[in-house]
């Protein structure tokens, strides 16, 4: 599979951000790639990799880190700042190549953001992940 490339944002500040994600010491460990992003929605692709646990299949972990970049990135890509509060991750399927996290913001109520991000290898359904973000910042 050839290398992703990220779709470059017009807006610098959404730039800045998902290139901030993308060149993390954790996203690059994990070769994770922001396909897309902006307020409150973004598309993460992650290969398997050496992500694999005992069962030969990717380990729970790293399915998890791929949606949570999704998560993070789509509730930080706007003006606000924000950090999760509460995550619940359901196991769907096992996986044993390239996985893709969509993110999608459900609500917000001005302070607190509840996003859904759904994790796929192909059109198969591996997880399914819902965060609660806590805006930390007041945006001007």
């Amino acid at each position: 599979m050839p290398e992703p490339t990220p779709i470059s944002p017009d807006n610098p500040r959404e730039k800045e951000r998902i290139d901030a994600f993308n060149q993390s010491s954790f996203a690059r460990l994990l070769n994770m790639t922001i396909m897309e992003a902006h307020d409150g929605y973004a598309r993460v692709v992650m290969a398997c990799g050496q992500a694999l646990n005992p069962h030969a299949v990717m380990h729970g972990g790293a399915i998890f880190a791929v949606a949570d970049q999704a998560f993070g990135i789509a509730a930080n890509c706007g003006d606000a700042e924000r950090v999760a509060v509460s995550i619940h991750i359901q196991y769907i399927a096992p996986a044993t190549g390239t996985l893709e996290a969509v993110a999608h913001r459900v609500a917000d109520n001005g302070r607190y953001s509840t996003f859904r991000v759904m994790v796929y290898e192909d059109t198969r359904t591996i997880a399914e992940f819902d965060g609660v973000a806590l805006q930390v910042n007041h945006p001007v």
